[in-house]
């Protein structure tokens, strides 16, 4: 393992065998179990104010390495990523700490699993909190078929992400390119970027986000090198299998059509997040009410981007131990 940057008195990092793979989990705290699940491209680190902060309030906390990211295996096959994998992995993650219910969080691609695994194993699963990535439920045609309609031969990175091979090379020949251009938030200078060509054809995705010429303050050099450090050993294709379930995702689950949540619910975002595209609180609210009936609130922060809980991480922390104390 990789020398953690933050110092994180009492957290255990050990691996645990469940659904066919072994996982490596982050661990904190005792109380009632939390699982924080983290998404692209991160890692368990990025819950580390969160899992300080859950702990410090009497919370069990858990935060794996997802299939394919980290210190957890990741299976050769693409269809090994889908979402009955994902969830079966987070479940699984319950019955070897022989726990029947937690509270579960998400971020990102963690959302994206979060939404269904909640809605295929409701039992298990007591309050939900997710961040970034709100609910969308399932259309008549999958966000695949979607996206190639909406932007044909132009670049479109999760359309990029479908490319065999194509994405996973780029990344893992220069994984400090593509993370320091990720890992920024709105306000960060960049330089201008080399590629401005629209088409797919004419590059891929490094060369098309301008350099950042500074790090966001919530990211220090030793944070950056630790994930950098990650991503070179167990490289960027887990992840990026991920996307190339969105269709499979969508075939397997005709039975989340007009699905409703029974969880208590939290979604949590940054405004300037370019995933909800400038929606307002009372718009997510409208948008997710029907099938999140017990939607307890939508929190948006203020000039703050895709990364909240690291950008924000007090007010996310804030926010969290007040829905969590709320359905105790």
């Amino acid at each position: 393992m990789n020398k953690i940057p933050m110092n994180m008195p009492g957290l255990v990092q050990r691996y645990i065998e469940t659904n066919g793979i072994r996982i490596r989990i982050a661990e904190m705290g005792k109380g009632p179990l939390v699982l924080l699940i983290h998404g692209w491209p991160e890692l368990w680190y990025s819950w580390r104010h969160q899992i300080v902060a859950l702990a410090a309030a009497g919370y069990h906390v858990v935060a794996p390495d997802m299939r394919g990211y980290g210190g957890t295996d990741a299976p050769e096959a693409v269809s090994d990523y889908d979402i009955e994998h994902l969830s079966k992995d987070i479940v699984g993650i319950l019955d070897v700490l022989e726990e029947e219910t937690a509270v579960l969080v998400g971020h990102d691609w963690g959302s994206v699993v979060n939404w269904t695994t909640a809605l295929l194993y409701p039992d298990r699963f007591t309050a939900l909190v997710n961040m970034s990535v709100p609910y969308y439920s399932r259309g008549e045609m999958s966000v695949i078929d979607l996206f190639k309609s909406q932007f044909g031969d132009n670049f479109y990175y999760i359309l990029y992400f479908q490319e065999p091979s194509l994405a996973e090379n780029e990344f893992d020949a220069n994984p400090r390119g593509i993370l320091s251009r990720l890992y920024t938030s709105p306000e960060t200078p960049r330089e201008v970027p080399e590629l401005t060509d629209p088409k797919m054809s004419a590059g891929g995705m490094i060369p098309r986000l301008g350099a950042p010429k500074v790090l966001p303050p919530w990211l220090s050099q030793r944070d950056l090198d630790y994930y950098v450090s990650e991503f070179e050993q167990a490289g960027f294709r887990g992840g990026i299998n991920y996307y190339r379930n969105f269709h499979r995702n969508w075939e397997i689950t005709p039975q989340l059509t007009n699905a409703q949540f029974k969880q208590p619910t939290l979604f949590i975002a940054g405004a300037e997040d370019a995933v909800i595209g400038g929606a307002t609180a009372d718009g997510l609210v409208k948008f997710m009410k029907s099938a999140v009936p017990d939607l307890r609130d939508v929190v948006l922060f203020p000039k703050i981007g895709h990364w909240v809980q690291q950008e924000a991480p007090e007010e996310t922390n804030k926010a969290l131990l007040k829905f969590l104390d709320w359905v105790k």
